[in-house]
């Protein structure tokens, strides 16, 4: 099991969040030192405490476990196209421009 890149999607899930190391591990129940070390992947982190960062943060355990696949990216984008369908031509003008943005600020902070 890759502990690196586990702490590593935690990180990135996290800050995402807008959470820091603190108040992530405060939620959680452990100390600032261990989500330290659990995000550089310097120890084993417990299922239960994974469990408990995966509730803390709501997403699934899978999601910190494994690299997203193709198949996951695909139906995203599928879901995506089909919520724009049911939009009219001006929301879907303020979407891609949200989306737009978003894109800029995600490229900035992962």
């Amino acid at each position: 099991m890759d502990y690196y890149f586990i702490g590593q999607k935690i990180r990135k899930v996290r800050k995402s969040r807008g959470l820091s190391q603190e108040e992530l591990s405060e939620k959680i129940g452990i100390s600032t030192t261990h989500m330290s070390h659990i995000e550089t992947g310097n120890t084993k982190l417990s299922l239960s405490v994974l469990v408990d960062i995966a509730s803390a943060l709501e997403v699934r355990t899978d999601e910190l476990l494994f690299d997203a696949g193709p198949a996951q990216r695909t139906a995203a984008i599928e879901e995506i196209a089909h919520i724009l369908e049911e939009c009219s031509t001006q929301q879907v003008h303020i979407i891609e421009d949200i989306v737009r943005a978003l894109k800029v600020t995600l490229d900035q902070h992962l």
